[in-house]
């Protein structure tokens, strides 16, 4: 199962979006968001707060704002599979 992580805030469309995106490239891949909420933790919104979404792929940096080309995509994939990291 591929754990996802998103870092976002209510109302936030880039999250939106990127969630359809990564839904979209895993397709039938066993996959698991956990959505939480930046706001909701003073540190978190710190670090990440004018720059949501964030995306962790089973614990691991992988994107923020977007998932921009196609290369992206395919380290969604690797690092989904566990064969690599995500873009730092």
């Amino acid at each position: 199962m591929i754990q996802l992580t998103l870092l976002s805030r209510p109302g936030c469309h880039l999250c939106d979006e990127m969630r359809r995106e990564v839904d979209a490239l895993l397709g039938e891949r066993p996959h698991e968001w956990n959505l939480v909420d930046v706001d909701s933790d003073a540190d978190l919104a710190s670090r990440y707060g004018d720059e949501i979404p964030v995306l962790f792929v089973n614990g691991r940096f992988f994107a923020k704002v977007r998932v921009p080309s196609l290369a992206a995509r395919m380290r969604l994939l690797r690092a989904a599979a566990g064969e690599g990291e995500g873009r730092k």
